[in-house]
This record gives structure tokens, C-alpha cells and sequence, in this order.
């Protein structure tokens, strides 16, 4: 059987508009690798409704698990959870698990739970809340579409709240190749082991040193004995 497949929907103008640089989509396929799920699409939308309900209901028909982050604040451009329920026609509102959750926190920290604070706890209907161990406000998850915070911290504390819940496939393994010769000397020997080992992923990755170019060939697959039986080829093929 084929490892259940994922997509990641980064959500912001200050992404696109390269304020802020994104570590989460490396974070997450880091992840999903270690328990099979192939991470197959990223995409990156603005905060435009029009956009964000497409690029949701276009990843969650495709893929098995979707991942958003991005979006779910209390200001007024945190428009993800309204996005999420429209794209599934279901109704939002500040739901009381969520809010309960929101009260203890400020409560705690002798802050007001105001009117945008609020925000945080409109919830979809029929959706699951995510934990958030960071900073309290929950993630959600609606079918099979994961809902999260943009921040790196609050991230990586929400996908170790998903991550247990989901059905796996087989680790991805891989091994890396260095060599200091170019692609257009190895590009040869590269199509003919793609061809004779099709259950493999085999790429290659360009770079210099020191005025020298060289190419890293990496070999994933779910198979080690396969991946080593391509690396022992390929070695002996290209003289490594």
C-alpha cells in the first residue's frame, strides 16, 4: 500500500511579501517523513478569502491530510477559520470549549479576554480542537484539514498534538552520494539507475566549493536493502 499523502497551505501577505521567512513546511515534512506520510504540494496563499477557500478545498479533495498555518490570531486580517468553514459550508462561532479554554489562560495572567482575544475561540462546526501547550489558544481540525498557528513554537507544538492521531505508512529512508563532479557528468548513469529502480526517488542537487562543482545524489525510498543495492551501483558506476 502507497504511504497516505499530505499538503501544507502557508497562509500571509507577510510571507509573500518576504518579511517573514517560513520554517514551518520544513518543520512539518521533517515530521511526516519519520511516520510515512508523503508530503506531496506546499502552497503559499495571501490573506484573500477568495484564495484561501480554493486552495483548501483543491488540497483536501487531492491529498489524504492538509495542513494550514497561518491565520488564526485575534486581528482583523486572521481570516483562516472563517475561510476553513466556508470552504466545507459549515457554520463558525465562538464555541465553548474553546472559550473556556481562553478565559483560564487570561484569567491566570489577569488579562481581560476581550473582544478580539475572542476571535480565537470561533471554532467550525463539527471540528476537533488541536492542543496548544504554547500559548493556550487552540488549532482545529475539520475533515481532514489540520488548522494551526503560524508561529514556529506554537507550530511544532500543534503538529506534536496532530501527528499521534494519524495513520502512517512507511518511513522514508535515504542516502546521499557527494561527489565533486558536475550533473552533466553523472546525468548518464543517473537515468539509467532511475530506470532500473522506478520504487526509488533519485535526484540530484548542484553546488560548488571552493571554485569546484559538485553534485549530491540522494536515494529515498521505503526499501533499505533497494536503496543500498542503487547506492552500491551507483558508486561503482561513477567511480565514487
Amino acid at each position: 500500500m502507497p504511504n497516505p499523502t499530505a499538503a501544507m497551505l502557508v497562509i500571509g501577505d507577510e510571507i509573500l511579501s518576504g518579511r517573514t521567512r517560513d520554517s514551518n513546511m520544513n518543520f512539518l515534512a521533517g515530521e511526516l517523513t519519520k511516520i510515512g506520510i508523503d508530503l506531496k504540494e506546499a502552497r503559499v496563499v495571501s490573506d484573500d478569502r477568495d484564495a484561501i477557500i480554493a486552495a483548501v478545498q483543491a488540497l483536501s479533495t487531492a491529498y489524504d491530510h492538509v495542513f494550514t498555518s497561518g491565520g488564526i490570531g485575534p486581528t482583523h486580517d486572521d481570516i483562516t477559520a472563517e475561510c476553513i468553514a466556508a470552504a466545507f459550508n459549515t457554520h463558525i462561532g465562538v464555541r465553548d470549549d474553546a472559550r473556556a479554554l481562553l478565559q483560564a489562560h487570561y484569567d491566570a495572567r489577569g488579562q481581560e479576554l476581550n473582544e478580539a482575544r475572542l476571535r480565537m475561540a470561533r471554532i467550525p462546526d463539527g471540528a476537533k480542537l488541536i492542543d496548544n501547550p504554547v500559548s493556550t489558544a487552540p488549532g482545529f481540525t475539520l475533515q481532514n484539514v489540520n488548522v494551526m498557528a503560524g508561529v514556529p513554537s506554537v507550530f511544532q507544538a500543534m503538529v506534536a498534538s496532530v501527528l499521534p492521531h494519524l495513520v502512517g505508512g512507511a518511513p522514508l529512508l535515504s542516502q546521499t552520494l557527494c561527489l565533486m563532479r558536475g550533473e552533466g557528468d553523472v546525468a548518464t548513469p543517473l537515468s539509467s539507475l532511475a530506470a532500473d529502480f522506478p520504487d526509488l526517488s533519485i535526484g540530484s542537487y548542484p553546488f560548488q566549493r571552493d571554485g569546484v562543482y559538485g553534485t549530491n545524489i540522494v536515494v529515498r525510498g521505503t526499501d533499505g536493502a533497494m536503496i543500498d543495492a542503487a547506492m552500491t551501483r551507483l558508486a561503482a558506476e561513477v567511480g565514487a
